[in-house]
């Protein structure tokens, strides 16, 4: 039997994870899945690679790809601030955090909101039902007006759109997709672990439990009928030269990434410039008002400087630094000490 290898001599097997205990059809399985094909097709390492959650359905899901990974399972809505902390620590790792609605629209907003800000480097993946699977299907701050789950009444509740938000705090990646739409989710995902910054996708996946019935705007049938793509997607790995990638035959667009890789968007509905903030809100908000989900690649911003870039950290993690290099030495001390005195 022939064994495929990725640019790193790797099989994808070394990528896989636990078998998944989610309940069977549950949108999150797919994210997973996209997660193992991206990580070992774009050649990363996935011994330096970190696995960040919270608590939800979603935040079990890291157990189920990466399975040679680190991890850090958090407490509900905290999973931003563990990853800064980390991350400023060794700031040589890949972080790929997974959250759910309820862990980053209610308890964990503000985390999520200064992860943004501070462009922490990191791929954000908020997998989006609508409900919180874990305590049987309450609806959940981005559900949609008029959206009715399995039991219970119509939601009246405005909902918070994440990618609004982030896209109006200056997040440098900000896109939007389908946990049935496995092309377009695994190039925009490819891209994502490509990004110098912080890199936010969120992936509408329905709960086959509460929230995938003809009346839910998260159900798999609803998404289906009622998506406004904004370009086909393609990813271009830097190891693969772009003149064998087939040219799209419509208007396209090529975006290098920081490492060399491009995110080719071919213009499929109206034009989209994902360098322009206010095309994507207005994208998002005509989107809402007709009641359809926009996806595709909203925002990308390459001039930011990174978390890491705007502390001036040195070149070489700070968890491989000496206590002597750490340390500042008796002489400086001395001098900051007697300036107290002064």
């Amino acid at each position: 039997m022939t064994i495929k290898l990725n640019v790193i001599n790797l099989p994808k097997d070394d990528y896989q994870g636990g078998k998944s205990s989610l309940c069977a059809g549950c949108g999150h399985d797919q994210i997973s899945s996209v997660v193992v094909n991206a990580a070992w097709e774009n050649g990363l390492d996935p011994r330096n690679i970190a696995k960040m959650s919270g608590i939800g359905c979603s935040s079990k899901t890291p157990a189920y790809f990466l399975g040679q990974s680190h991890g850090f399972n958090t407490v509900h809505g905290r999973m931003p601030s563990v990853t800064t902390g980390a991350a400023m620590n060794n700031k040589d790792l890949t972080f790929i955090a997974v959250s759910g609605d309820g862990d980053s629209a209610s308890i964990g907003i503000g985390q999520l909101i200064h992860a943004i800000r501070r462009n922490l480097d990191m791929v954000y993946i908020l997998a989006n039902n609508g409900v919180y699977g874990l305590t049987k299907g309450q609806y959940s701050a981005t559900a949609d007006i008029g959206s009715k789950k399995k039991k219970g009444a119509v939601n009246e509740t405005q909902p918070i759109d994440l990618c609004a938000l982030a896209v109006n705090l200056g997040c440098t990646f900000v896109a939007r997709s389908f946990s049935g739409a496995k092309k377009q989710l695994t190039a925009l995902m490819k891209a994502a672990l490509s990004h110098k910054g912080f890199a936010f996708i969120d992936v509408i996946s329905p709960c086959v439990s509460f929230n995938n019935n003809e009346e839910s705007m998260r159900s798999y049938g609803y998404v289906k009928d009622n998506d406004v793509e904004l370009h086909t997607v393609d990813y271009i790995p830097h190891f693969s030269p772009v003149e064998e990638i087939e040219v799209p035959a419509g208007a396209y667009r090529d975006i290098e990434l920081h490492d060399g890789s491009i995110v080719r968007l071919e213009t499929i509905s109206e034009e989209h410039d994902p360098s322009d903030a206010v095309a994507a809100l207005a994208a998002l908000h005509g989107a809402e008002a007709a009641k359809k989900h926009v996806t595709g690649l909203l925002y990308f911003n390459a001039d930011k400087p990174t978390a890491a870039e705007d502390q001036n950290l040195v070149s070489t993690p700070l968890v491989d630094l000496s206590d002597e290099q750490l340390r500042p030495p008796k002489e400086t001390l001395d001098k900051i000490n007697s300036g107290f005195l002064d």
